[in-house]
């Protein structure tokens, strides 16, 4: 382990401070500063780069994307910025694919894992160990209501499968509702619940699972500018009486179609992440989940707040201020804990709770697990020691490093830095999100809002990773910059982003 490290680079000034300026370069340059980083990475020593990419070609997947003109060849990390072989610095705002939450090989992290290491790797739940059960007692005591009890697997899109199962034996029926544009898993399982053409292979499967209309409040039908529960807004206009948002509820009458006409009339349960990830950082109008929660639930059906994806780590929080407060669990949205007034029946999860470590989970009441009971099941790894070790870690270092309070104010910050470009540039067409889960959609034109060409989007993309920047690209288009750093990023982080995109869209458009 590196000797006396700062969690931090530094302090994290003010957010009404005075701005470092990264748009003025250093002496001699012409692009932003990159923030200090006091960690130096050690010499590459793996195969070389030619070997990499011939060894990618020949023995792995095909359908294995890869990003960039030259593919990156990432050897370490330290907290929010990764190394390549050749020692060149990237701030990482994707974090893995919105996996690494507390930073990447936090120490606090890396200890426990290599404790835990040094005595136990792996043996059956048959047995008992100390890691699951104090992972599971720890990750319950930050649920609401009765969502007390938890299985433990390796993977998101697995902890869908397995909700899907328990929705479908509790309630005795088969028709399950998710929300075109969504992700929810590739298997051929829970894939059936992801509603992206691109993630679809043409092989029968999703039976009994039916697709309502995306809440997309920017490209969707209805929306206006006031109907999301954030400080950024789409420049929609909107004739709501206060209170109120209309699309919100011809949103919730377009899924209760689907009921009324696609299902029998009892549901097994209606699946939605709380803001859709890989569809774009897309985030539902107030007032809608509360609707369609209660329109599920009068047909018998359970709702389950699927958060293994784009939420990267949970813990308890709620999203909203306003009638539509729904459990989130997960430290990126802003608010403080309050009363919970929506509380799903299952929560799935993944990817953040164990910082990059393979590891998911569902959490369900005590009622609802029984039905597992009718029949024997097992997971071979999960709830595996060290995948718990690390995951208990996790949970410890958010609360200690007080990541909450830094993702709602850096990720505010970022979002109100993310409006200025959407004024500066035409093809900024939105800018949404909460904490640190954003996204900034690119079109040809604010007023036909089509899709910038993906040539432009790809070099605006290049630019970034030029000059020392990360992010990921969603949306059925692939026209949405998904920024979702590890939660450790400070407000120097974001003004150096915010001016390296700046550039880029000068520069391309």
């Amino acid at each position: 382990m590196q000797q006396a490290v700062r969690i931090w680079p530094y302090p994290l000034r003010s957010l009404g401070g005075a701005a470092r300026d990264f748009s003025v370069a250093a002496a001699g340059s012409t692009k932003p500063t990159m923030p200090p980083c006091n960690f130096t990475p050690k010499p590459y020593k793996g195969m070389t780069y030619e070997d990499t990419v011939k060894a990618r070609k020949d023995h792995l997947v095909p359908g294995m994307v890869t990003y960039y003109k030259k593919p990156l060849l990432i050897d370490q990390g330290h907290m929010q910025w990764l190394f390549d072989y050749e020692g060149k610095r990237y701030l990482d705002l994707i974090a893995g694919i919105v996996t690494v939450s507390v930073g990447h090989c936090h120490p606090k992290v890396n200890a426990r894992a290599q404790e835990q290491q040094s005595k136990l790797w792996h043996t059956t739940n048959i047995y008992m160990h100390p890691t699951i059960h104090q992972y599971v007692k720890k990750l319950a005591a930050k649920m609401p209501g009765n969502l007390k009890v938890v299985y433990l697997t390796n993977s998101g899109g697995e902890a869908n499968d397995l909700a899907m199962v328990m929705a479908r034996l509790y309630t005795g029926s088969y028709d399950i509702i998710s929300l075109k544009n969504g992700y929810h898993g590739a298997g051929p399982y829970c894939g059936g619940l992801t509603a992206l053409n691109t993630w679809r292979f043409p092989l029968a499967g999703g039976f009994g699972i039916h697709h309502a209309t995306t809440p997309d409040v920017f490209r969707g039908p209805w929306g206006g500018a006031n109907c999301r529960d954030s400080i950024a807004q789409t420049q929609r206009k909107c004739n709501c009486p206060e209170g109120s948002c209309n699309a919100a509820n011809m949103y919730a009458e377009q899924l209760n179609d689907v009921l009324k006409y696609s299902c029998s009339k009892k549901v097994a349960a209606f699946f939605a992440e709380p803001i859709q990830g890989v569809g774009g950082t897309v985030q539902h109008p107030k007032t809608y989940l509360k609707q369609v929660y209660a329109m599920v639930r009068e047909r018998g059906g359970l709702c389950v707040s699927d958060e293994g994806v784009e939420m990267k780590v949970w813990n308890l929080r709620c999203d909203g201020d306003g009638p539509d407060r729904v459990l989130v669990v997960l430290v990126h949205t802003s608010g403080v804990l309050r009363p919970m007034e929506l509380i799903p029946d299952i929560v799935t999860m993944a990817k953040g709770i164990g910082n990059g470590y393979p590891m998911g989970a569902v959490v369900t009441t005590p009622e609802i697990a029984q039905v597992m009971s009718s029949a024997l099941h097992f997971n071979t790894f999960g709830g595996n020691p060290v995948a718990c070790a690390v995951a208990s870690a996790v949970l410890d270092v958010i609360e200690e490093d007080k990541l909450q309070e830094n993702s709602r104010k850096v990720g505010g910050l970022f979002l109100q830095e993310l409006l200025k470009l959407r004024d500066e540039f035409e093809v900024v067409g939105d800018v949404r999100g909460k904490g640190l889960m954003l996204g900034v959609e690119f079109v040809k034109s604010k007023k036909s809002v089509e899709p910038l060409p993906a040539t432009e989007v790809n070099e605006i993309w290049e630019r970034l990773k030029d000059s020392g920047v990360l992010v990921g690209k969603g949306g059925l288009h692939g026209n949405v910059f998904r920024i979702k750093p590890p939660m450790c990023i400070t407000a120097e982080d974001v003004h150096f982003a915010v001016a390296v995109l700046r550039q880029a869209l000068s520069e391309v458009t």
